[in-house]
C-alpha cells in the first residue's frame, strides 16, 4: 500500500472515530437525500468544493472549522425532518440558505444566525447577531427551549477539540467526583444528537424548577 493510500485509510478511520462514520459515506447520503450537487452542498457548508471533495475522499481527515461541522449537523437535521418529503423545493432552498448563513457560535456559546434568527431567549441586534447572555435571559424569563440549537453546538465544539476516545477518557477520570460533568461529556461528546437535545432540555427545565 502506497503512502497516499495509507493516509486515506488512516483518515477514514479517524473520521469514523470523530464523526461516527467516514465523511464520504455521511455526505453522499446527505447529497442523495437533499438532491444537491457536491458543489452546492459545499456552498451551504461554507467550504470550497475541492475541500469537501478531499474530506469525502479521505485525503483530509478533519473538519477544521466548527461552523462547517455545525452547518453539516443542521443540514442532516433538515434531511431527517419527518416532514421533509412534503416540503416544497422552494422551502428546502430557503432552509438551506438559512443554514448556510449560520455561524457556529457567539461569545455566549450559542448559535447566531445572520438571517436574524434568535437563539434561546436571545434578542436580535443589528446585523442579526445574538445578544450575549440571551440563554440566561431565556431561562429566567421562562421562554421557549429550542434544544436542538445549543445541543448541536456543544456537540460540534466538543468533537472539534477531542476524539471520542479522549472524551471518554476525560469522563472516566472525573466520573467518581463529578458524575454530572462526566455524563455531560459522554452525552454531548459521544452520544447521539437526539440524546444531547433531550439532556439539554431537561437541564433547562430543572433550572427553571419545572
Amino acid at each position: 500500500m502506497g503512502v497516499a493510500a495509507e493516509t486515506v485509510v488512516r483518515n477514514r478511520a479517524l473520521q469514523t472515530e470523530w464523526y461516527g462514520e467516514p465523511l464520504g459515506d455521511r455526505v453522499r447520503r446527505l447529497l442523495d437525500r437533499l438532491g444537491l450537487s457536491q458543489s452546492a452542498l459545499a456552498g451551504v457548508l461554507g467550504l470550497s468544493a475541492p475541500m469537501l471533495s478531499q474530506l469525502m475522499s479521505g485525503q483530509r481527515a478533519k473538519i477544521s472549522n466548527p461552523a462547517v461541522l455545525h452547518r453539516l449537523l443542521a443540514a442532516e437535521e433538515l434531511a431527517a425532518d419527518p416532514g421533509f418529503d412534503a416540503m416544497a423545493a422552494a422551502e428546502v432552498r430557503e432552509r438551506l440558505k438559512a443554514i448556510g448563513a449560520e455561524s457556529a457560535a457567539t461569545t455566549s456559546g450559542l448559535r447566531a444566525a445572520t438571517s436574524g434568527r434568535v437563539p434561546v431567549g436571545g434578542t436580535a441586534q443589528a446585523g442579526g447577531t445574538a445578544q450575549a447572555g440571551g440563554a440566561a435571559q431565556g431561562v429566567a424569563g421562562g421562554g421557549p427551549v429550542h434544544a436542538e440549537q445549543p445541543a448541536r453546538l456543544v456537540q460540534a465544539l466538543l468533537r472539534e477539540v477531542a476524539s471520542a476516545a479522549e472524551i471518554e477518557a476525560a469522563a472516566a477520570l472525573i466520573g467518581d467526583r463529578f458524575p454530572d460533568l462526566a455524563e455531560l461529556l459522554r452525552v454531548y461528546g459521544n452520544g447521539r444528537t437526539s440524546e444531547a437535545e433531550a439532556h439539554y432540555a431537561r437541564i433547562i427545565r430543572d433550572a427553571r424548577g419545572h
